[in-house]
């Protein structure tokens, strides 16, 4: 009898602490960008958000990716205009932002760059803790076959990096995780596999190199 009802005051404790325990929060992932986030070139499910989401759960990381606003051709301004209102009605508690690259190709000053992207990171901070953003810096598209046609004549690797050291500053000071791909993507030069059949665009297989580059750093940050 009393090992029964020691049994019983067990399972009762057991029962009790397991429907209490806090539930693990689900992740719902919302990223931000243009082209190189809703990956042009690329099928929907061979994107690097869709794959990282896929991978994440995979890792008893239960994610859910909510939409992807982003759009080939956005900048920094059509971001902000545009794809903010859109996380700001969601339920999103992490985001990833890769933005630059046609503020760069329509020759927007780089100071200008800085103040939109400090409003885009202001803004997201506002709704989610900066430990669950990730920063990616913008791929050299120069590496293309058809990259230099959108240089202007300029030097494109040379003015992504200046882009780009805008993109880590930031990071630093604000202390949000950053995951460089510039000179992974600058391996794509001469690698026709690597290319989208546009001739400027990655191609799956390069979108599925930048998740894996990614998905370590992602997947730390989501288990703390």
């Amino acid at each position: 009898m009393y090992k029964f009802i020691c049994f019983t005051i067990i399972a009762l404790f057991t029962s009790y602490t397991e429907s209490n325990l806090p539930a693990k929060e689900a992740i719902k992932y919302v990223p931000l960008g243009d082209s190189y986030t809703i990956c042009t070139g690329a099928t929907q499910a061979e994107s690097w958000p869709s794959i990282l989401t896929k991978h994440l759960n995979e890792k008893s990381i239960h994610t859910e990716l909510l939409f992807n606003p982003s759009k080939n051709g956005y900048t920094t301004q059509n971001l902000i205009d545009i794809e903010l209102p859109k996380f700001d009605k969601s339920d999103c508690n992490f985001a990833t932002i890769l933005i630059g690259v046609n503020d760069w190709v329509r020759e927007v000053s780089s100071t200008e760059f800085h103040e939109n992207l400090n409003y885009i990171i202001d803004h997201v901070e506002k709704k989610i803790s900066k430990r669950r953003i990730v920063l990616i810096t913008i791929p050299d598209f120069g590496a293309t076959p058809q990259g230099s046609l959108y240089g202007g004549g300029r030097n494109i690797s040379k003015g992504i990096i200046e882009f780009n050291e805008i993109i880590k500053s930031e990071a630093i000071k604000r202390k949000i995780l950053l995951v460089d791909i510039f000179l992974m993507t600058q391996g794509m030069k001469g690698k026709p596999d690597l290319i989208a059949a546009d001739g400027l665009h990655p191609s799956a297989k390069e979108y599925a190199l930048w998740e894996k580059a990614i998905l370590p750093t992602v997947a730390d940050l989501l288990v703390e």
